[in-house]
């Protein structure tokens, strides 16, 4: 595709995107927005699930480093469409559900390994103040970790929602719904001016639901978390975001 291709491909993307018949229409933008929200919300919220609760246990324990890196390395190394592909020749088949399934484990790595090393950061120190006033342990957790950790915990939560965001398009190759049907019928179709605004409608969204979750992270951690207990060394979640292969324990 040349550089006047190019060029008539833009404009084609243009007038489909400002073609209101494109939006409204069965099968049209909006419906295919809406099946891609319903499969990306549900895999982070699945992700959320399994993640967060292995992280807590195994950073407040202050053991399983090495489970955890290999967990988060060995999910990282599975392609999502190589798990779609196994799903096909399975009991779950293809759909939407296939894709939700695939995704959620995509957004387990960034989710666990950022709760393990935010709950595995909080000063020793801390814990010990907490115990001499009487906490439980659920208390020690919810009130005095949990706080502690959450800026991390949040930043894992949006980096595997900007992922399944972006790959949730792959949904289209095995008969599920979504923004990347638009490209996918483009493709089909050699109308590259479709498959420019499917492409451009996916990063918009992408960059939307980065934007939206900076936000909530700002709300929900105003400012620098302290405890009352900290006796003044610095929380890991005013230093670099950690990566599951180098940890900063």
């Amino acid at each position: 595709m040349g550089p006047g291709a190019d060029v008539n491909g833009l404009g084609d993307a243009v007038v489909y995107l400002n073609d209101p018949f494109n939006w409204t229409r069965p099968n049209g933008i909006l419906e295919l927005l809406g099946e891609h929200l319903r499969i990306s919300v549900i895999a982070v919220l699945a992700g959320i699930v399994v993640a967060v609760p292995v992280g807590i246990a195994l950073g407040s324990a202050g053991r399983g480093r090495g489970a955890v890196v290999v967990l988060s390395n060995v999910s990282r190394a599975v392609p999502t469409l190589a798990l779609l592909t196994l799903f096909a020749v399975s009991p779950i088949g293809f759909g939407a559900t296939a894709t939700t399934i695939a995704l959620a484990v995509f957004a387990v790595p960034p989710i666990l390994t950022n709760t393990y090393v935010g709950f595995r950061g909080v000063d020793a120190d801390v814990r010990e103040a907490a115990r001499g006033m009487g906490m439980s342990r659920g208390q020690i957790v919810r009130r005095v970790e949990l706080p502690l950790a959450l800026p991390l915990v949040m930043t894992g939560v949006r980096t595997a929602a900007v992922q399944v965001v972006a790959t949730a398009s792959l949904a289209a190759l095995v008969a599920g719904g979504g923004l990347g049907r638009i490209v996918a019928l483009g493709f089909g179709q050699q109308d590259y001016g479709q498959i420019i605004a499917g492409a451009f409608l996916i990063a918009v969204l992408a960059l939307l639901t980065e934007l939206l979750l900076v936000l909530l992270s700002r709300a929900v951690t105003p400012g620098r978390r302290t405890s009352p207990f900290s006796s003044g060394r610095r929380h890991p979640a005013a230093g670099p975001e950690p990566t599951a292969a180098g940890m900063p324990l």
